[in-house]
């Protein structure tokens, strides 16, 4: 009775030419939708046609029948043609009134949701890659579940000591976590899980995701060869729910090379339309990668902060390229009667040649010696060689502030002061040894974790300049990178806390399995070497149907997927419109499927399951299917401030 009425509908609406691709002769199920939600008059008179159709989606009240619009959406859904793996979406449905994209001129940008599975299977570190890579679209109003805050399992705290029992958190006064943390799960999902608690607290997000390369130069162990713009929208989704961290100054920094530089630019100003946005080069291969026709030894950095703050501060410029320069001023307006509160008496001590104290402004009437010397010391005021009266580069008020950087230089009877100032504004271009990924990103990770296969790690100092430019002088911050990869970030928020004696806190996001093996042990060998007395905790998001994604990403063959079916549907959560039994009984016996190639049938195999459900709801917590333990149900409570 069924197939009759799938065949009956079908018949009727081939009658709507609007429904029906001139090229492909199929459906168009996205439109056709569309007009059922609008009550399309034409279509509904199409319907109504037929008695059987009429009796089954349409209800009389009074004299008028009305269409019951989810149940026939819902039945379009349980009968796809066949249910064959034919009839799976292979490209996007968009449409520009009722015509889809590919039939139209137009250029048309739109955001739907994708969520990346990022690795499917991997060569050796040294070949080119040739992994899966899976990527699920979905609408906007199909996101019901995803975002919600999700269960937090596998609580450990590392200290130099070793590995301890979670037991309780430490907080800010306003109740905010004051923890490092490393959490392992899908980075998007966590971001959503962290809003609650740390929305408006971050004062710094780093990240460093993968550069799409399309090549073996990746930044991380996994798939980065997307498209552009499925790349975009993965940045995208993240960058939105990640800026609702930031604190009203807060800045993001974003690492990046020549292959999606300009695009993410574009993305940047789309989405910061209040920051100002300033791309810095950073030169971190010397010996270069090789192309067809340039040697790319450079990456960029994107710095995004509000619009008029002073959000970068000044570097610090090493003691041995600090350039002296005398205090006096020359020049145009160089002369005392350029600023009279610049003409003033320096005191040095001659045994030490060091500057002790300032005199006061002189008076018009007070014309002084260069040099005048009263025992053990000698006033220094700013007149030249030729006896000029000229004046300090700083007036009276503010040279107190910048007395450290002043030098005392004597020759022949005659003092002088020279300045060399050990900061200065960070330039557009940052070139230095210490960049260099290789030296100090993958042999020092390898000093750090020996096991460690990471490759392309960032320099230690390359990131540690770049969150030293934002929080040097806020010993509290919380700094955030959601592509934690091998710890980089973290590393240097501890380094810099062990040079000034700071209490930053690092939030460290990484979804896949090196998190354990290079992530963690990596930070935790810096809190020995630095002999810190601060620690971490590492935490998981609670996996459910990502645990199935893994298992069908890990099966060698047709038959281990077919072993796997029935795990599927007994234990975790499918599509509603996956007919089980069919699928089990003929599609897999199908000659056209078994001739697929595996990644093709494990695409298929991904496709059924539910992506609402790829880790569990912390509302769901209680629900005695996930078997969580009572440690990890309270310590989740109490990260969510959730405790009754």
């Amino acid at each position: 009775m069924e197939n009759n009425l799938k065949s009956k509908l079908y018949s009727l609406l081939k009658k709507d030419s609007r429904l029906w691709s001139e090229e492909t002769k199929e459906l168009n199920e996205t439109l056709l939708k569309d007009l059922l939600d609008k009550l399309d008059e034409k279509l509904i008179e199409i319907l109504l046609g037929d008695k059987e159709v009429k009796e089954k989606f349409f209800i009389k009240i009074k004299d008028v029948f009305v269409l019951k619009q989810n149940e026939l959406k819902f039945f379009i859904d349980e009968n796809k043609l066949d249910n064959s793996y034919t009839q799976y979406q292979n490209k996007i449905g968009l449409r520009v009134g009722n015509k889809l994209l590919s039939e139209r001129n137009e250029v048309v940008l739109d955001w739907p949701f994708k969520d990346c599975v990022l690795q499917g299977g991997m060569t050796k570190e040294d070949q080119k890659r040739n992994e899966i890579f899976f990527n699920k679209v979905l609408a906007k109003d199909e996101i019901d579940r995803l975002e919600d805050p999700k269960v937090l399992v596998n609580w450990k705290r590392y200290t130099v000591k070793g590995e301890e029992k979670v037991k309780e958190f430490k907080r800010d006064k306003d109740g905010t976590i004051r923890e490092n943390l490393i959490i392992k799960g899908n980075n998007l999902l966590a971001l959503h899980s962290l809003k609650e608690q740390f929305t408006g607290k971050v004062k710094l997000i780093y990240i460093d995701p993968p550069y799409n390369t399309g090549g073996n130069g990746d930044t991380f162990l996994y798939n980065n060869n997307f498209k552009h713009s499925t790349w975009l929208t993965f940045m995208k989704n993240r960058i939105e729910v990640a800026k609702k961290l930031l604190t009203t100054d807060g800045v993001m920094i974003i690492a990046i090379d020549e292959n999606e530089q300009p695009y993410l630019g574009v993305l940047i100003d789309e989405l910061f339309k209040e920051y100002e946005n300033h791309c810095v080069t950073i030169v971190h291969n010397p010996r270069g990668i090789q192309g067809a026709n340039f040697s790319y030894t450079h990456e960029y950095a994107f710095f995004i902060f509000p619009k008029g703050t002073k959000a970068i501060q000044n570097r610090k410029i090493a003691k041995e390229d600090i350039k002296q320069r005398g205090l006096r001023d020359n020049g145009g307006e160089s002369l005392r009667t350029d600023a009279k509160n610049c003409f003033y008496s320096i005191l040095v001590d001659k045994c030490t040649k060091q500057v002790i104290d300032f005199g006061d402004v002189c008076t018009d009437k007070i014309h002084p010696k260069a040099n005048i010397h009263k025992g053990d010391f000698v006033e220094i005021y700013p007149i030249d060689k030729e006896g000029v009266e000229r004046k300090w580069r700083y007036a009276k008020q503010s040279v107190e502030k910048i007395k450290n950087l002043l030098s005392v230089i004597e020759k022949g009877g005659i003092y002088d002061i020279k300045i060399g100032k050990d900061f200065g504004k960070h330039r557009t271009v940052w070139i230095d040894k210490k960049y260099d990924s290789n030296e100090y990103g993958t042999k020092l990770v390898k000093d750090l974790v020996p096991e460690s296969n990471f490759s392309f790690p960032k320099s230690l100092y390359n990131v540690y300049d770049a969150i030293y430019a934002v929080i040097q002088d806020d010993k509290q911050a919380i700094v955030l990178d959601y592509h934690a990869g091998s710890g980089t970030t973290g590393h240097a928020v501890f380094d810099l806390n062990k040079k000034d004696k700071g209490n930053r806190k690092f939030i460290l996001i990484e979804q896949l399995d090196y998190i354990q093996t290079v992530t963690a042990p990596r930070i935790q060998e810096v809190l020995k070497r630095n002999k810190s007395d601060d620690n971490f905790i590492y935490l998981e998001l609670a996996k459910w149907n990502e645990e199935a994604k893994e298992k069908i990403l890990k099966a060698k063959n047709l038959k281990e997927l077919k072993k796997l079916f029935d795990e599927l549907y007994e234990r975790y959560f499918l599509n509603y419109n996956v007919k089980t039994k069919e699928f089990k009984e003929k599609m897999l016996k199908e000659e056209g499927f078994k001739k697929l190639g595996l990644d093709e049938q494990k695409k298929l195999f991904v496709k059924m399951l539910d992506m609402n459900q790829m880790y569990v709801n912390f509302s769901e917590r209680a629900d005695k299917k996930y078997n969580f333990s009572k440690n990890d149900i309270d310590l989740s409570e109490e990260f969510y401030n959730a405790k009754k």
